[in-house]
């Protein structure tokens, strides 16, 4: 497996990725794609990553910096990051989350947010913070990791590509 920062040859493998996995989620809305499209339009990709397992992309994970209320400035979310389905449940996602926090960190980022399974993402030291919220998202699913600094607090607003839907 190769991970590695996306190209312009990789969009049609990253959203054909993206609509696959989450295709079958009960927590999605089928946008994620969009999302994804969205971003890179708006130059809003920070960080975007590939896992590649023999010259076809099976994976893809993007970060983008989020706005927090009280001004700390950055802040980063994760996600959309999608695995196929027939690559799930090898590593790939968790590699895939492991080098994007590691390009963060390389950037200088104070943190990163994210909205997911609290007893996955703890693994990688994500945590709920009650003093930051994502407002519609119950607490409990909205974690944080620090790298530096203070945990903000306040309200964190993402980039508007999170309300594309086509």
């Amino acid at each position: 497996m190769i991970i590695r920062r996306e190209t312009a040859a990789d969009i049609a493998a990253i959203t054909d990725v993206t609509v696959a996995a989450f295709r079958n989620q009960p927590f999605s809305h089928q946008t994620e794609q969009f999302i994804v499209n969205a971003l890179r339009t708006a130059n809003a990709l920070a960080v975007s990553l590939v896992a590649e397992v023999d010259g076809l992309v099976v994976g893809h994970i993007v970060f983008s910096r989020v706005m927090v209320s009280d001004s700390t400035r950055d802040w980063y979310g994760l996600g959309p990051v999608s695995v196929l389905p027939a690559y799930q449940r090898r590593g790939i996602g968790k590699t895939l989350i492991r080098e994007g926090l590691s390009s963060l960190r390389a950037l200088g980022a104070s943190g990163c947010a994210l909205v997911g399974d609290p007893g996955y993402y703890a693994r990688f030291g994500f945590r709920n913070s009650p003093g930051l919220v994502y407002e519609g998202v119950p607490q409990e699913f909205f974690l944080v990791l620090r790298f530096g600094g203070e945990i903000p607090r306040g309200v964190v607003v993402l980039n508007d590509a999170f309300l594309a839907t086509g």
